[in-house]
């Protein structure tokens, strides 16, 4: 029998270490030998801690939200007396929505331990990359990548066997093949996940990237706030480097290929290519016109390919199963299937992987588990900053590269925020543009320039401070920023604005001209007011009122003075009897 407790940085902010150390600490008070493992995420996040007991039959029960207290009657019923402790293990509804799902990328996360190299072999590891150096040329390799249909995971959707096929071509021994690992989508963490839960994945499939184009060298440019993936990832290589699957002469036939790690300092527009090729470099992370593509002059001026985490970490499954039975997945021309990062108003948040073609609708409800509190849903904000806004309206939107940008929304890496009626449309696109204006390198006059104008224009609104014209000022702006700037983060940075103002252009009418906020989110243009039929003259708002706004006798009505009452809504939480209106 083993334990194995799911440990990525999900699992560890939600206790996994606590749970962990009080199985140890059984472990050695009962003089047992239990093994205690450790595993990623298995993109369950809203159930973690997660654990696994596995019995000498190779039989796994999965408990979830596992405590201290939990570990501790897992450990009496399961492990001592060989009772499933059956309080607390996985439901059939999450286990369902779990089997709804199609893993490839996620394939390993959760299931093997991304620390152990040998346990990602016994699972096939590494058999891709031997055959393809082996046994295939180049070209037969991004022909297979080519026959998958598989497109750039990163945001942008490019055909990867285009790229791959571009750096090959282009003249020069010295190509480099980098991993875009730069995730900083607020709300993403796809990248992150495989990284901490499958890293030799990722490796594999720069190695076969790297003989597809002819690079010897291999470069993983990963946010420093990811600690743990860092981590892994450093054991990662040097697991492979000792089996010799990287470095000199791989598989013996005579290729030479290595790759290391550079730490980036969390800027987002380094995951634009250019920028992050400027980062390598020891330059500030700016963007340069294109052409040339990195593909013909990238890393000091040599063939690049640049890839990101997801797209990496498909291709040794397509190189293992053939491009074929990734391209009978999905829909149109989207072929396979697509991690997102399901956050906001969404009961199971976390981790979900697909086959692409499936609705907004079936993500959301039916492996999302639909939207917190039972409230109604608003609308899903797609591809981060640089997407954009997609109504309850259009709920059945099949979620592909072609059907998404129609709604003015991008797929992007695969960041889905779930909003519900209590989002405030103007404050969310307010809280995007406020990222993107912050994040702007400054290359661009329109982008740094631009977004801030636009970014004072909703800060206002928010405020209660809007006025006539500001829409149309918006839109003007939010035109010339599109156009102007060199690079995607400029060219989309007004997206979560427009399709905001296109769907939901009565929240800014309201702010402006009605001085109210249709969510009651905006605190500026709220009023509280207390129902004299509802109040019991308890006095528990008043005593909880921090400057004293509220006046009135014991068992009697009790009134709120406008002047006074800063809106911070202390009263309304701790009113028993709901008699705080807020309008």
């Amino acid at each position: 029998m083993k334990i194995i407790i799911g440990q990525g940085s999900c699992g560890i902010a939600a206790g996994a270490g606590k749970a962990y150390d009080t199985f140890a600490e059984l472990n050695k008070k009962d003089q047992l030998s239990v093994p205690l493992l450790k595993t990623g995420c298995i993109g369950a996040c809203y159930l973690e801690p997660i654990v696994d007991v596995v019995d000498d039959q190779g039989n796994k029960t999965t408990y979830v939200k596992v405590t201290p207290q939990v570990a501790e009657a897992i450990w009496q019923n399961h492990i001592k007396n060989g009772q499933v402790a059956t309080d607390y293990v996985m439901s059939d509804d999450d286990k369902e929505k779990l089997a709804r799902q199609k893993r490839i990328a996620l394939r390993n996360c959760g299931q093997i331990d991304p620390e152990n190299i040998d346990e990602y072999i016994a699972n096939g590891g590494y058999a891709a990359a031997k055959k393809c150096v082996t046994q295939m040329s180049p070209k037969e390799i991004i022909e297979v990548i080519k026959e998958s249909g598989l497109r750039g995971r990163g945001g942008a959707g490019f055909p990867t066997w285009f790229k791959w096929n571009a750096a090959l071509q282009s003249p020069g021994k010295e190509k480099y093949m980098v991993c875009n690992a730069d995730e900083g989508d607020p709300g993403a963490f796809m990248d992150r996940s495989v990284l901490e839960g499958d890293p030799h994945s990722v490796l594999e499939g720069m190695l076969i990237g790297g003989f597809a184009i002819g690079a010897q060298e291999g470069i993983i440019y990963v946010r420093a706030e990811y600690p743990l993936a860092i981590v892994r990832l450093n054991i990662a290589i040097d697991q492979a480097r000792e089996k010799g699957f990287l470095g000199k002469n791989i598989f013996d036939s005579g290729y030479d290929f290595d790759i290391r790690i550079k730490a980036g300092a969390g800027a987002f527009v380094c995951g634009e290519e250019t920028a992050l090729i400027a980062s390598l470099e020891g330059e500030r992370g700016m963007p340069r016109l294109k052409p040339p593509f990195p593909a013909q002059k990238g890393y000091w001026q040599k063939p690049t390919n640049i890839n990101n985490v997801e797209t990496f970490a498909n291709v040794p499954w397509i190189l293992a199963n053939g491009g074929a039975a990734f391209a009978a997945m999905g829909l149109g021309a989207s072929k396979g299937t697509k991690v997102f990062a399901l956050t906001g108003k969404i009961k199971n948040g976390g981790l979900v992987e697909i086959p692409m073609g499936l609705t907004l609708k079936e993500i959301i409800y039916d492996i999302g588990g639909g939207i917190k509190d039972d409230r109604a849903f608003k609308a899903v904000q797609l591809g981060g900053p640089s997407g954009g806004c997609v109504p309850a309206a259009l709920i059945d939107t099949p979620v592909t590269y072609e059907h998404i940008p129609e709604t003015g929304a991008i797929v992007g890496s695969g960041g889905m925020v779930v909003m519900d009626d209590s989002t405030c449309m103007v404050d969310m696109a307010r809280f995007f543009l406020d990222f993107t204006e912050k994040e702007s390198c400054g290359k661009c006059n329109y982008c740094r320039i631009g977004t801030k104008r636009m970014l004072e224009i909703l800060n206002r609104i928010v405020d209660g401070q809007g006025k006539e014209g500001d829409i149309e000022l918006l839109e003007e702006l939010a035109e010339k920023i599109k156009e102007g700037s060199m690079c995607s983060l400029g060219q989309t940075a007004p997206n979560p604005v427009l399709t905001t103002l296109e769907y939901f252009r009565n929240e800014y009418e309201d702010h402006i001209y009605r001085k109210k906020c249709t969510a009651k989110s905006c605190r500026n243009l709220l009023t509280f007011t207390i129902d004299p039929e509802k109040c019991k003259g308890c006095t528990l708002c008043a005593k909880n009122c921090p400057v004293g706004a509220i006046s009135g006798e014991k068992k009697q009505a009790h009134t709120i003075d406008a002047a006074k009452c800063i809106k911070c809504g202390k009263c309304a939480s701790s009113c028993k009897f709901n008699a705080v209106v807020i309008d």
